[in-house]
């Protein structure tokens, strides 16, 4: 029998050391966007279309690790008579910057807990009052803050609407949550001269242009109090393409002139520790047209790369929430205008084995180093399951002794 058991005991720990080491690595959680998760659901429509309105939407997709308290379109006609930045402090509470699905909801430790939201979060708050309390008695789950008002009802948990475990969890909610704080009259922004703006610091030659541009001014100054970041290239760099700019046509200077604007806005930290694709003002006019570029960051250097021309971003011009304005050395080229600039290939490493690789053997070569790279990522998970394999044999051996 004693045969027996160390036998079993000896085969569960060799088959351990097999599982763990050949399982495959942990997948990163897909990318979500609030707005096309609440898409298919027509009766959370006003909320989901207030949470572009007030930029709340763009917030939530740049986190990890958040709960969103949505409620139907009739819940949503309380918020009617508030402006859009008192709207949006307000929708600030129904974000909880920590994850809460249907199962933890109806088993809170101690039947209650507080939880921090983008209210919070972001800094909007007075004190204390961006935090939410949620509390769970005979069988109910309830969202509440310290400075609710007194007639207020309180917020009940109705049902899961979807949820991405510790990533996202998108719930159902009886009613806006009340907050003296958040409901408070948000003085509207100083209104800003953009070409003003733009004139006194860097990029005189670039407001020029814009104010040259009817349609363009107009779009500028329609979005600038919703969101907007422009990236205005500074003067050197405009001298340097006009005569490029001149020779083209004017649906194209449009569009190059609103290929600077994106309508959304961000912060210098938030582009300093944010890398992706942005979609801009000409994405919008020209809706058979891509018009993007990637925002990439290396410490304190942010670049846009249209792959056309790289740019970097050279000094803060003005920011201003909800705008913001950056000089940056190049005039953005977008591919959908100009030719495509490939990267140059890498040079091929001399090879160490010349006999090996004459017979067609395995030798060092361009592609080596791609694999490497794609490997890079799960080396360190494939290590971590080799070292819980053995951990996991050692036990088991020791029981032998």
């Amino acid at each position: 029998m004693a045969r027996s058991r160390q036998a079993i005991l000896l085969s569960l720990a060799v088959a351990a050391v097999a599982i763990m080491a050949l399982a495959p690595a942990q997948v990163s959680a897909t990318k979500y966007n609030i707005t096309k998760l609440l898409e298919p659901y027509k009766q959370y429509s006003k909320f989901n279309e207030m949470l572009s309105k007030t930029r709340l939407a763009s917030d939530i997709n740049r986190r990890q690790t958040i709960t969103v308290l949505a409620v139907d379109n009739a819940a949503m006609s309380a918020l009617d008579h508030y402006s859009l930045q008192t709207i949006r402090h307000i929708l600030s509470l129904h974000v909880l910057v920590d994850y809460y699905s249907d199962k933890k909801l109806k088993k809170l430790a101690h039947g209650s807990t507080t939880s921090s939201s983008m209210y919070q979060a972001t800094g909007s708050a007075s004190g204390m009052s961006g935090y939410v309390n949620i509390t769970r008695k005979d069988g109910k789950v309830s969202f509440t803050t310290d400075d609710a008002d007194a007639t207020a009802k309180p917020t009940r948990y109705v049902k899961s609407i979807k949820e991405y475990p510790y990533d996202i969890a998108v719930l159902e909610v009886s009613s806006i949550i009340s907050s003296a704080d958040a409901e408070a009259p948000v003085p509207p922004p100083a209104p800003v001269d953009l070409i003003d703006l733009l004139s006194k610091k860097y990029c005189k030659s670039f407001a020029s242009l814009l104010s040259a541009n009817a349609d363009v001014f107009q779009t500028l100054n329609e979005t600038k109090d919703n969101g907007l970041t422009l990236f205005c290239p500074v003067d050197s760099a405009v001298a340097a393409f006009m005569a490029t700019y001149k020779n083209l046509t004017a649906k194209a200077k449009t569009a190059i002139l609103l290929y600077h604007g994106v309508p959304d806005y961000f912060s210098l930290q938030l582009l300093k520790s944010n890398n992706g694709v942005v979609t801009t003002l000409a994405t919008a006019s020209e809706t058979k047209e891509d018009y993007s570029y990637d925002v990439q960051n290396k410490g304190e250097t942010v670049t846009l790369e249209t792959k056309v021309v790289t740019s970097s971003v050279t000094a803060t011009v003005g920011d201003m929430e909800p705008l913001a304005v950056y000089a940056v050395s190049k005039f953005l080229k977008p591919k959908e205008l100009f030719k495509v600039v490939e990267a140059p290939a890498p040079s091929p490493e001399p090879s160490k084995r010349k006999g090996r690789a004459a017979d067609g053997g395995d030798d060092s070569s361009d592609g080596s180093g791609d694999d490497t790279a794609d490997k890079g990522d799960a080396a360190p998970a494939m290590v971590a399951r080799w070292v819980t394999a053995a951990t996991t044999a050692v036990a088991a051996l020791a029981l032998l002794s």
